[in-house]
């Protein structure tokens, strides 16, 4: 009997601990929503009642910063790359679709790897740099307007409830060069944006996937004048507002947060390994402690 409950005990044990050693995802679905342009400045001076609330509830920082130079599909390859230009090396800030895909790994390329379904939505067309061959089940550029966009990208999200989505809107950064940084044209296309980004929200809530969520908000560069570029504290600070399921709710995120940071933190999320390559790490700090899987099959 003795030499059974040792058995026992041990059993239970060795259980645990392989249990232990395989996390469960976070949540089972993340969108990375991507405002053009948005500097947090003017973010903060505009009518933007859906994503202020989702940093109010959710984990968040005004003071993350993207690369240099801070141009849209430099940043943005970062953001969904990993890395930095050093690594991923595009110098351009166009592309066309008789060029080649950007050529190293992305978020989707790796969470395809696990079988999870991708979708990418985008209002510039030269964001499908992004798209390398087998990453994406679903990748659209539907129209320039912030609104388009997200319409494209409910319907999918409630027909298809895919697991790592990406939707980009184009509008705020265009207002920014046409009326300069800051202006009443500009706060009101980041109004829209937010109307947009509400649209998504409750496509999530639609597709009954809210409980198994999670939302990052982030923009690929700030802006001054009617320019971006430089270095400037301007033109480098983003937001960066992460809230769903697992998040820390009403948490000032005081750790540095780089551009490239959103995809290892959808990665982390979804239980994705990070390549080591990666100079972007997860913000595990905005998140409650991961959960476990009780058991394996």
């Amino acid at each position: 009997m003795h030499r059974f409950n040792k058995f026992l005990l041990s059993a239970v044990v060795c259980t645990l601990w392989v249990a232990a050693a395989f996390a469960a995802p976070i949540a089972e679905h993340v969108v990375l929503v991507s405002i053009d342009g948005a500097s947090p400045r003017v973010m903060l001076e505009s009518d933007m009642p859906v994503l202020m609330e989702m940093a109010k509830e959710g984990a968040h920082t005004w003071e993350a910063q993207t690369i240099m130079p801070s141009v849209t599909l430099i940043a943005h390859t970062s953001m969904m790359t990993g890395v930095s230009p050093a690594k991923h090396k595009t110098t351009k800030n166009d592309w066309k679709p008789d060029q080649d895909p950007v050529s190293v790994t992305t978020m989707f390329a790796e969470a395809k790897k696990l079988e999870w379904n991708t979708a990418f939505f985008s209002g510039k067309g030269k964001l499908e740099y992004l798209n390398i061959p087998g990453s994406l089940d679903h990748c659209v550029t539907p129209a320039y307007e912030s609104q388009t966009v997200a319409d494209a990208a409910a319907a999918y999200i409630v027909e298809k409830k895919p697991n790592l989505t990406f939707v980009h809107f184009a509008e705020p950064d265009g207002a920014g060069h046409k009326h300069k940084w800051g202006s009443d044209e500009q706060k009101a296309s980041l109004a829209d944006a937010d109307k947009a980004l509400a649209t998504v929200k409750k496509a999530v809530e639609d597709a009954g996937i809210a409980d198994t969520t999670v939302f990052i908000v982030t923009a690929d560069h700030g802006g001054h004048e009617n320019t971006h570029g430089t270095n400037s504290p301007e033109d480098m600070t983003i937001p960066w507002v992460v809230w769903g399921k697992g998040v820390k709710a009403g948490f000032d995120i005081t750790e540095d947060v780089t551009v490239y940071d959103s995809a290892a933190t959808a990665l982390y999320i979804l239980d994705v390994p990070i390549p080591k390559e990666w100079d972007g790490k997860a913000i595990e700090s905005a998140f409650a402690e991961a959960p476990v899987a009780v058991g394996v099959n």
